[in-house]
């Protein structure tokens, strides 16, 4: 078990899916079941200021995960769920805890041989506490707008840098300071800034954190 947490645009999904792969583990894209539980909210037109209903879709949604696609309710909505719209309401709906409770057994009955790599926001502190690999990955804000304006830029959605600065921002406030399971690097997770480094090197860097671990070999990054 393998926990990459970190804010948005840190680098985690991409690290995490090349690590997973490396392993041959499974991989869970957490952010992606808070966009589905988004997603279906929004298309039920419930409103995000409604815990109770937000909860509730989020247990009630259907969800299959396979050949690369996203399945909500039997349709693929891969592409829906990149959406800024999507993108940008799901940090407000996964700050209700009554949301998170209603995905937490969700997230964790992903875990299972041969291994499961996660990535998100808490999964070491909350999801995965007992994960023998915890780490956390971040950038500097310009460089995680950077890579932010790039994304949309090849989905042909023209967005200001400044702009894009602004939400990071907003979403890092948002995710640092709701009351349940907020966004923070814990003593216990491996802290790496991803500034600056090559997306191959930063893998590099978790497989060797993992091959530390699985073979019990003293971690000089934490002393132990």
């Amino acid at each position: 078990m393998i926990a990459i947490d970190g804010p948005s645009a840190s680098g985690k999904g991409t690290v995490a899916a090349r690590v997973a792969a490396a392993l041959g583990f499974h991989y869970l894209d957490s952010g992606a079941l808070y966009r589905l539980a988004t997603l279906a909210a929004l298309r039920a037109s419930v409103c995000l200021d409604d815990e109770a209903a937000l909860a509730q879709a989020a247990r009630a949604m259907n969800v299959e995960f396979r050949a690369g696609a996203i399945f909500l309710d039997g349709e693929d909505v891969t592409e829906a769920l990149r959406t800024e719209e999507v993108s940008g309401a799901a940090s407000r709906v996964a700050a209700r805890p009554a949301v998170r409770a209603a995905l937490l057994d969700r997230q964790r009955g992903f875990r299972r041989p041969p291994g499961l790599v996660a990535d998100g926001r808490d999964m070491g502190s909350v999801v995965f506490p007992d994960a023998p690999l915890k780490v956390f990955l971040t950038a500097s804000v310009a460089v995680r707008a950077e890579r932010r304006h790039k994304q949309l830029m090849e989905k042909g959605m023209y967005a200001k840098m400044t702009d894009v600065v602004e939400e990071l921002e907003l979403r890092d406030e948002r995710d640092t300071s709701r009351p349940v399971a907020p966004l923070r690097h814990y003593p216990d997770a491996l802290f790496l800034d991803t500034t600056g480094i090559p997306v191959d090197e930063v893998v590099d860097k978790v497989l060797g954190w993992w091959r530390q671990r699985a073979s019990g070999a003293r971690d000089p990054a934490r002393g132990a």
